[in-house]
């Protein structure tokens, strides 16, 4: 049973139709509603597909709650799948599966597919996130909830009693919670290393020598920058895991508990090492712009013209030739290496892996 005529409702539907199971949806007005569901899906009244279903996804707000109370005589003993969200993190003191169960004391209530986003529930399992997280104080409900998600293609996550249900809703609404150190971070170093460059570039050369360079800060500047963060970003990735071997021999054992601040620092390092590579690559693309400049033209254009008054052959030197050749490649091959430590780090791409590989790469 489905119980709301939602998008989620409408796209849990269509999933369970596909799915093989016999879905009668529960709704305050059928007639006008019947069109957006699959014709294999009875729409009726909600207090008629109350009555004929065992398990009851309630697809409605938490406000209106409350309207089901007239149906608590024939909601006893069903399983309730309460698929909501909040609107912002810990919006209420209670989690909504809990407010559910205070009441329906007489249902056992499952959180489950409030993870599960609509558009996944459309395309299945194959292109979106397949973890379907369930918490429930009842083991024999959540089996049944399991095995639902289980025959819809995902994989449910058994996240434990009712208590988990808080944290479940508040994954939905963080917004990348582990690259916020990491990207203050990347932001702090590169305002450090652009202040830098900008007075080594710009300020010095004008206050010295009465040189207007303004225009080295959208890309000249800006590209010297770039390598910074990445090295040090990069460094950052395995000085921890340094500190964390010299912690241990110091004490030694492996079972001591790192101080937190170690600790937060090895969980962000794919963070940041990912960010590490997003600058490299910026600065191989800046790089590759710089003779595309109209200032580089114009200084290209002047050199010849100084050639030509000094009448000058050629102004080739060797060792600059060289110079420049083995740099450009030996930078080449970097962001090849630092690139295949990048996509090793990817989820999809480690699991892929066993432990030697992974350590022979890194």
């Amino acid at each position: 049973g489905v119980l709301g005529s939602g998008d989620f409702a409408r796209s849990l539907a269509v999933r369970l139709v596909c799915s093989g199971f016999k879905v009668v949806v529960g709704s305050r007005n059928p007639k006008r509603k019947a069109s957006l569901f699959p014709a294999a899906a009875e729409v009726t009244f909600q207090a008629e597909a109350v009555k004929k279903a065992d398990v009851i996804f309630v697809a409605i707000f938490r406000e209106h709650y409350s309207t089901l109370c007239d149906l608590a005589d024939v909601l006893v003993g069903k399983i309730l799948v309460d698929v909501s969200n909040n609107i912002e993190i810990n919006h209420h003191k209670e989690s909504n599966a809990e407010y559910l169960a205070s009441l329906f004391p007489a249902c056992t209530v499952v959180k489950g597919f409030n993870v599960i986003s609509a558009w996944t529930l459309q395309s299945g399992a194959r292109d979106g996130n397949k973890q379907v997280l369930i918490c429930s104080n009842n083991q024999e409900a959540k089996r049944t909830v399991a095995e639902i998600a289980q025959v819809m293609g995902f994989t449910p996550v058994d996240m434990g009693c009712m208590s988990s249900a808080c944290e479940i809703e508040n994954i939905p609404l963080r917004l990348l919670p582990a690259w916020k150190i990491p990207i203050f971070l990347a932001l702090g170093l590169f305002l450090c290393f652009f202040t830098y460059n900008l007075i080594r570039q710009v300020i010095h050369p004008y206050i010295r020598e009465e040189k207007n360079k303004l225009y080295k800060i959208p890309i000249e500047v800006v590209n010297t920058t770039l390598p910074c963060v990445s090295y040090v970003m990069l460094s950052l990735v395995y000085l921890p895991g340094v500190l964390a071997a010299c912690s241990q021999l110091y004490y030694g054992t492996k079972y001591r508990r790192f101080p937190d601040w170690l600790d937060q620092w090895l969980q962000h390092r794919k963070q940041i090492g990912l960010l590490s590579f997003f600058c490299a690559a910026l600065h191989a693309v800046y790089s590759l712009c710089l003779p595309m400049r109209r200032s580089h033209r114009y200084l290209l254009i002047e050199t010849a013209v100084k050639q030509a008054v000094e009448k000058k052959m050629t102004i080739w030197v060797e060792e600059e030739v060289w110079r420049m050749e083995i740099y450009i490649s030996v930078g080449i091959i970097a962001l090849g290496l630092l690139s295949l430590l990048a996509i090793t780090s990817l989820p999809s791409i480690a699991n892929s892996l066993n432990w030697r590989e992974f350590s022979f790469i890194q």
